[in-house]
């Protein structure tokens, strides 16, 4: 067989994804809080990017007159209004808007030999400012769970050589309070007794807040107990037995104490009254609150009015007169290469940003637009949704919905949710009617159960039962799955501690 060259020419079709689209869709995923922290990143690095010190103020509610109106027809569905380009969607960012007529005059002509050192330093030195850290910065600064055993690791131990002990040990606590190590590993590690471990180890269970560097849930209940003098002989026998308090065998855990009902029923109220994790009252996690994206409210007519939140949109502009400026005194090529890039990528930002705005805002309307009768009624009313649904509503991708409500808040009139709450499956509805979603089938077995007495507690199979007459067809596993999702004992457990609770009652 002879082998031989030839030359063919064939077309075909590939898409590439340039760092900047790369960089777009990153923007949609990225949360309130992301999206300030990469801002401000780009700020600091691309001096042709500032803030825009004169947006106006923002407002917390959106008005009647600049908000979406989405209007609500009588029988619970949606008509929307023919809002064409409604002053909400109408973003400050505009790239046609963010060139200034007059820039900054303090920003002189003047140039180092190197442009981009140059460029760069005073874009740093902007965005940081030149003001001094306050004493107010230090005084408000919460003091670690470490720092504060440390502090009293000095006072406890006089020997410099348990001073490293407890120090080892002191790094080796989480921020709950509980000692992650092996004591056995440490003792080998540091080339000691696992006698002296324990010794040292035994100092530092005594430091405030009580219960901290143990190293189980038991030990941590038996510090506290035994600093506020209480870890008799039983309360230790109820210790060793907290499985069966967890599956509600009072019968059992009576037995095993050798406690009365009276007795028991007091162990476990003072046993609730502790602190299961004592090392979090101190500042090792800094918990952000959820700022929501959109805010939703009802305009006196019955429409849903909806406006992005633009607390959490960063307002950036582009300065083409300072680029003017220095393009003019740019000598060397590799100069006018950085500021166009520096120029290309500021107006992609600005571009991106206000996209990014859009694209939530439309995503917002549809779900509004589809979960219309949860916003009235309430969550037993929640529709079952998919992204599909929304992304053919809207025409766009389903990744690109995905995206879009990852890590986004929704203000509505019955509180503030992730925009991925309002995607929930289909459950059957046992005739021809509309199907149930799985949220609205959760509230309905949490409502069930909290309303039944002692004498009737609902088994898995009752509750089964119960809601095929309201028209919801489910499996018993089904049922229980969700049931173990909301933390939601067994019937057997419910019958116990109800009866129990009957019992402290009486």
């Amino acid at each position: 067989m002879a082998l031989s060259t030839k030359l063919e020419l064939r077309q075909s079709q590939q898409l590439v994804m340039t760092p900047q689209l790369q960089q777009a869709i990153r923007l949609l995923q990225l949360s309130n809080l992301e999206l300030s922290a990469f801002v401000e990143t780009e700020l600091e690095r691309n001096p042709l990017l500032e803030r825009d010190a004169e947006a106006p103020a923002e407002r917390t509610q959106p008005s009647e007159a600049d908000a979406m109106p989405v209007v609500v027809a009588g029988d619970g569905g949606l008509d929307f209004a023919t809002p064409g380009d409604a002053p909400t969607r109408e973003l400050d960012s505009d790239v046609a808007d963010a060139f200034p007529e007059a820039g900054s005059s303090d920003l002189g002509p003047d140039l180092q030999p190197s442009l981009r050192g140059n460029i760069v330093e005073r874009s740093r030195s902007a965005a940081s400012g030149d003001d001094a850290s306050s004493i107010e910065d230090y005084a408000t600064e919460r003091l670690s769970l470490r720092d504060h055993l440390e502090n009293q690791l000095g006072l406890a131990l006089s020997d410099a050589k348990d001073r490293l002990i407890g120090a080892y040990l002191i790094d080796q606590v989480d921020e709950a309070g509980y000692l992650r190590a092996d004591l056995a590993e440490v003792a080998e590690r540091l080339g000691v007794a696992h006698s002296h471990i324990e010794k040292v180890l035994g100092v530092l269970q005594t430091f405030e807040p009580a219960g901290v560097m143990a190293r189980d849930l038991k030990e941590c209940l038996a510090l506290q107990l035994r600093d506020q003098g209480r870890l008799d002989p039983m309360m230790m026998a109820f210790l060793d037995n907290l499985p069966m308090l967890a599956q509600r065998n009072m019968t059992a855990l009576r037995r095993a104490t050798g406690a009365d009902a009276d007795d028991l029923a007091d162990m476990i109220a003072e046993v609730r009254r502790l602190n299961p994790k004592p090392g979090l009252g101190f500042g090792q996690i800094e918990i952000e609150p959820v700022v929501p994206d959109v805010h939703v409210r009802m305009g006196s007519d019955g429409s849903w009015l909806i406006e992005l939140n633009s607390d959490t949109l960063p307002r950036v502009l582009v300065n083409r007169v300072y680029y003017t400026r220095v393009h003019r005194t740019a000598r060397s090529t590799q100069d006018k290469d950085f500021l166009l890039e520096c120029l290309q990528n500021a107006n992609w930002l600005v571009k991106s940003l206000d996209q990014r705005a859009r694209t939530i805002l439309r995503v917002a309307e549809e779900i509004v637009r589809q979960q219309d009768r949860f916003l009235v009624y309430g969550v037993q009313y929640l529709r079952p949704l998919n992204l599909k649904t929304v992304a053919d509503a809207i025409k766009m991708h389903e990744s690109t919905v995905s995206r879009v409500t990852s890590n986004k808040y929704i203000s509505t009139p019955r509180g503030i949710f992730e925009l991925k709450y309002f995607f929930t499956s289909a459950i059957a509805s046992a005739g021809d009617g509309e199907a149930h979603s799985s949220e609205s089938v959760r509230h309905r077995i949490k409502v069930l159960i909290d309303a039944e007495s002692p004498d009737d507690i609902l088994s898995d199979d009752k509750l089964v039962e119960v809601l095929g007459r309201e028209g919801i067809e489910i499996a018993r596993r089904t049922v229980a799955k969700y049931r173990e999702g909301m933390r939601i004992p067994s019937s057997v457990q419910r019958r116990r501690e109800k009866r129990l609770q009957c019992q402290a009652v009486a």
